[in-house]
């Protein structure tokens, strides 16, 4: 199955975004480097948001970029996942910001495989605070190889 229909398999609906004061994701040689996408989830990792959502709010990160990715690529055949950077709203007891991130690196490697084109390198940061109050900001870095 192409990367395309798994994401689609997944429940994620690829529509034309509106262009907005930044570019979502923006293509630079064979790469698509896309700005942070935020979690729909407010709150603080550690107060008031368990592991779970913040989890379920990195994973909504994704399926926000890769939709960002269809709309300046096209489809999402023929691309590697390169980086992935979460960041974590979280208060500064709060250590487990890389299982959060874990929802975000889990919908890749499903869409993408594992091992392969899905396997890619990470970092897991928390803040004290992300924009807006969100839960979660994800941005990413993919190759174009096909």
């Amino acid at each position: 199955m192409s990367y395309q229909k798994n994401a689609e398999a997944q429940g994620i609906v690829f529509e034309k975004q509106t262009p907005g004061y930044l570019n979502l994701c923006i293509r630079s040689g064979n790469q698509l480097i896309t700005s942070g996408h935020v979690s729909d989830l407010k709150g603080k990792l550690g107060a008031d948001v368990s592991v779970e959502d913040g989890y379920k709010a990195a994973r909504n990160c994704v399926e926000k970029i890769l939709k960002s990715v269809w709309n300046a690529h096209g489809n999402l055949d023929g691309l590697k996942v390169i980086k992935v950077l979460g960041c974590v709203n979280s208060t500064q007891d709060f250590t487990d910001q890389h299982l959060v991130i874990n929802g975000a690196s889990d919908l890749l490697h499903v869409i993408f495989g594992k091992e392969g084109d899905g396997y890619h390198a990470r970092s897991a940061l928390g803040f004290a605070q992300l924009p807006t109050g969100v839960a979660v900001e994800v941005e990413a870095i993919f190759e174009i190889v096909g």
